[in-house]
């Protein structure tokens, strides 16, 4: 539903499949019932795939239709994209002003504390 569960910030060298093999243990350590992850075609990557398989995820990757031309709605992606929507209403995150990542992460935390007290409070 667009909570954010983890958060793992990275330099722009690292590409995003190598991000995520990063989190696949921490996520697994943390919620142990979570077995089925979305992604688009940037972590369709052997190795990640290969430690996935292994820590017993089933990952989807969600793809563009062949052919398809212009915008396209595609199922579960609307979710990652609306959630970074709701973080961009928090004014620090529209442009990357910070040098840190670390204080990039703080202020992520807070856009979507600040989100989830928004939505608690009117519900």
């Amino acid at each position: 539903d667009g909570r954010l569960l983890m958060l793992n910030l990275t330099p722009a060298d690292i590409s995003d499949s190598a991000g995520a093999q990063m989190i696949l243990d921490a996520i697994r350590k943390r919620w142990p019932w979570v077995k089925h992850l979305f992604a688009d075609g940037a972590y369709d990557r052997l190795q990640l795939m290969d430690k996935a398989a292994y820590l017993e995820f089933v990952v989807e990757i969600i793809r563009r239709r062949n052919g398809a031309k212009g915008f396209e709605v595609l199922s579960r992606r609307w979710v990652v994209e609306r959630t970074f929507g709701w973080m961009t209403r928090w004014r620090r995150l529209v442009r990357d002003y910070e040098r840190r990542i670390d204080v990039s992460q703080a202020m992520i935390f807070v856009a979507m504390g600040a989100n989830l007290i928004r939505r608690n409070a009117h519900p």
